[in-house]
């Protein structure tokens, strides 16, 4: 991303030098583009200067940062994001103050569509985008990685994850009946498989759409179990089976239904 100002000086090295002033920057990071010849008037009246336009170009962490402080000013939290590491491949970003919580989300929705949103705004170059989904590039710009966190919350959450992957996974491996957990992003449900891949006697699969989209922990080899609990193949929610009172038994007693 870049930003500009045109400026009216005696020579261009004023105009780059006040051009930079006002962009905030150091003279040699913007590029001059002379836009007039200076004009000498009829007896020094109606003389003019160069007219430039000075270009700065700001760093993608610079950019990334700046998208993300008006987008928590617009949230209205007393937070700040500050880059931890930059290379040409990757950002880091930490966001630090008060009433983080928000900026979160539950299990961290908010915080993804901030990073989701932070990429699309670096990796942008005249208004193309790259496709973080299929992994296209602008035709401008290489893709650059983009991290954002929040008091090291993703971390955190990944140990969570792994927890809860070894807790299900033994109870799977103990009483042999499959457990579907909870709607998870791609990334939460790669950190599942990952730890229970190595575990004996358990597998793992994903089932349902999107953002519904779940895994099932199954015993290895056991019958139906890839459908998961009260699931279907597809990931949808098996129909409730209706009952009625089985006449030979008699009675309305719950004991006595049948399935049809």
């Amino acid at each position: 991303m870049r930003k500009e100002v045109i400026v009216t000086a005696k020579t261009i090295e004023l105009a780059i030098e006040n051009g930079a002033r006002q962009l905030e920057m150091r003279a040699e990071d913007v590029t001059p583009e002379v836009l007039e010849l200076p004009k000498k008037g009829f007896l020094g009246i109606g003389a003019t200067g160069y007219k430039v336009k000075i270009i700065g170009k700001l760093s993608n962490g610079d950019t990334a940062v700046g998208f993300l402080t008006k987008m928590i000013g617009h949230m209205k939290i007393n937070a700040i994001p500050k880059v931890i590491s930059e290379t040409d491949d990757e950002i880091k970003i930490d966001i630090v103050g008060e009433g983080l919580g928000a900026l979160i989300g539950y299990h961290g929705e908010i915080l993804d569509s901030l990073q989701y949103l932070t990429y699309l705004a670096v990796n942008k170059d005249d208004g193309e985008e790259a496709d973080p989904e299929s992994g296209t590039e602008s035709k401008k710009a290489e893709v650059v990685k983009i991290s954002v966190d929040i008091e090291n919350y993703r971390k955190k959450r990944e140990e969570t994850l792994r927890s809860l992957a070894k807790k299900m996974a033994e109870r799977v491996q103990k009483y042999g009946k499959p457990v579907t957990l909870e709607p998870m992003n791609p990334h939460e449900r790669r950190t599942i498989h990952s730890t229970i891949q190595d575990m004996e006697g358990v597998t793992t699969h994903s089932v349902g759409q999107e953002n519904e989209r779940r895994i099932v922990i199954s015993k290895e080899g056991a019958p139906g179990a890839a459908a998961g609990a009260g699931f279907s193949p597809h990931g949808q929610k098996r129909p409730k089976i209706p009952y009625v009172p089985d006449k030979n038994k008699g009675g309305g007693n719950s004991k006595n239904f049948k399935k049809f």
